[in-house]
């Protein structure tokens, strides 16, 4: 095992060099929580794993025969240069790149033991289960409130009162409660960048995903913002450990 800055472990993976695909995995802390947690089975398996995965938009690798495993309980980062293929890697593991015309996978990539590109995978479920905060905050058109409310309610929960127990556990584990508590009714475009941005962090967590990917969550807050959220994904890596890790593009 390599090591990096601050002694991080680094995992390299092979790659093309006419496609500059992903350069290596910084996992933060991982083999330490590994270790940790040996007693707790749910952090010794791989929850996200890639056997020769590559992903093609036409003809142009964007990624090409990636083969890594990813552990619950940690935060691990991608790091590279642009256009190297990070955020085609996390978008692969969720599959919003099926949106994209003319793309196609190759290999396997594996969520919770199951094959992502499985025909008979169910998306919705899929991204139940593997949330995404994006680089630009986008936050609905709609209330604080209902921006939280969404996913739950396309869970099939009706409830006022579970609605308004689930917002506000969301909202707290966002880092945001706090700032916007008293005013829940308010636009969410009303926020300002970096409470936006916590804002869709705290959306994902409210249909409770055991994955969630960030991709360059801080690239357009300032360092105020880009502090608050650093400390957010650190808190969030301590509190819910046991069914959420995160993978953060950095």
């Amino acid at each position: 095992m390599q090591k990096g800055k601050d002694n991080m472990p680094i995992s390299s993976l092979e790659t093309d060099a006419d496609t500059q695909a992903i350069k290596s995995v910084v996992s933060l802390g991982q083999k330490d929580n590994v270790a940790t947690n040996k007693k707790d089975s749910n952090c010794e398996c791989a929850v996200v794993k890639s056997e020769n995965f590559s992903f093609y938009y036409g003809s142009k690798a964007g990624v090409k025969d990636i083969s890594m495993e990813i552990y619950p309980c940690s935060v691990t980062a991608i790091i590279g240069p642009s256009g190297c293929g990070k955020s085609t890697f996390l978008r692969s593991i969720n599959r919003i790149n099926d949106l994209i015309p003319h793309t196609h996978a190759e290999g396997k990539l594996f969520v919770n033991d199951h094959n992502v590109y499985d025909k008979n995978t169910n998306l919705v479920n899929l991204r139940q289960q593997v949330g995404m905060v994006f680089q630009k905050p986008n936050p609905f058109p709609k209330s604080i409130f209902d921006n939280i409310a969404y996913g739950p309610k396309l869970q099939g929960i009706k409830s006022r009162s579970k609605l308004q127990q689930i917002v506000e556990e969301s909202l707290k584990a966002g880092a945001l409660w706090e700032e916007v508590k008293d005013d829940l009714k308010k636009s969410a475009l009303a926020l300002s960048g970096g409470q936006q941005q916590r804002l869709c962090i705290a959306r994902a967590l409210a249909t409770k995903p055991n994955i969630l990917l960030m991709d360059e969550p801080c690239s357009a807050l300032d360092p105020i913002a880009t502090g608050k959220i650093e400390d957010l994904i650190d808190k969030l890596q301590g509190s819910v450990k046991e069914q959420l890790f995160s993978v953060w593009v950095s």
